[in-house]
């Protein structure tokens, strides 16, 4: 089977040039693994391909297959662990905004896949293949539920890095909706990149239109955000830091204060 390289707009956890001969294997496995088995979804449904299936159109056994991949899930849902490890790295820097941290985050998720769509010989048929696959993640109760898990996980990573900084506890209401809402401007992103990748946007206007989606609602709790870190005694950026690949100067003048972290 041919096979796309899906992994190509996926955040990558490290330097390819850096890994060993062992560790180099073992990565182009799992993303042969999670390339072919993203295609037979697409081809024939979720719930229409066996594990077995996937493992026998790559050469490996079933049991390889789950060595890499805990769940039928993850075989396409993977990039959960990765944004996992930039939310404790990124959150956890002293008197950096938590919204810019995020922001952050997901621009580099985006500029993968717009930069992918791009790289392609039929940038159209590119993003065509990414709204099928937006669609199979929606339409398959399995895969909304998985990553309905996966959400609530990085919520708790996230409201543990925050409490850290501010002296809470993870379980506190404070930190619960500030992650909470963090966390909530990936669908947002999400369902953005769905609606502009329709019609003959370039991958470049696709970009600055998700951007510009994804900064209006970031506003709406920078504030709130900004005011709880100052009660505690650290003083982050009021205005997130503008990312390399972020659109300037977009404001809408609305924003919703979520309450101060221990405020009176």
């Amino acid at each position: 089977m041919s096979t796309v390289d899906w992994t190509g707009w996926r955040r990558q956890a490290g330097e390819p040039g850096a890994e060993g001969l062992r560790e180099r294997k073992k990565r182009l496995t799992r993303q042969r693994l999670s390339d072919t088995a993203t295609e037979m979804f697409l081809e024939r449904g979720f719930d229409g391909v066996r594990v077995a299936e996937v493992a026998q159109a790559c050469g490996v056994s079933e049991k390889t297959v789950y060595n890499y991949f805990p769940t039928k899930e993850s075989l396409v849902l993977d990039l959960g662990e990765t944004t996992m490890t930039a939310l404790r790295a990124d959150l956890a820097v002293p008197g950096r905004h938590p919204v810019d941290a995020v922001l952050g985050i997901l621009s580099d998720e985006l500029h993968g896949m717009t930069s992918w769509i791009a790289a392609q010989d039929d940038p159209a048929q590119a993003a065509a293949m990414i709204r099928r696959f937006r669609e199979l993640t929606r339409s398959t109760p399995s895969l909304r539920a998985y990553h309905h898990d996966m959400t609530d996980r990085l919520i708790g990573v996230a409201a543990e890095v925050l409490a850290q900084r501010t002296g809470l506890n993870p379980d506190d209401p404070e930190p619960q909706i500030a992650a909470t809402a963090l966390l909530g401007l990936w669908p947002i992103q999400f369902r953005s990149l769905g609606k502009h990748l329709k019609g003959d946007r370039t991958p470049e206007r696709v970009h600055e239109a998700v951007t510009a989606d994804v900064r209006r609602a970031a506003q709406l709790i920078e504030t709130g955000l900004a005011a709880a870190f100052k009660t505690l005694g650290e003083t982050p950026m009021l205005t997130p830091a503008p990312h390399p690949d972020q659109e300037q100067g977009l404001h809408t003048g609305v924003r919703v204060d979520l309450g101060c972290f221990g405020a009176d």
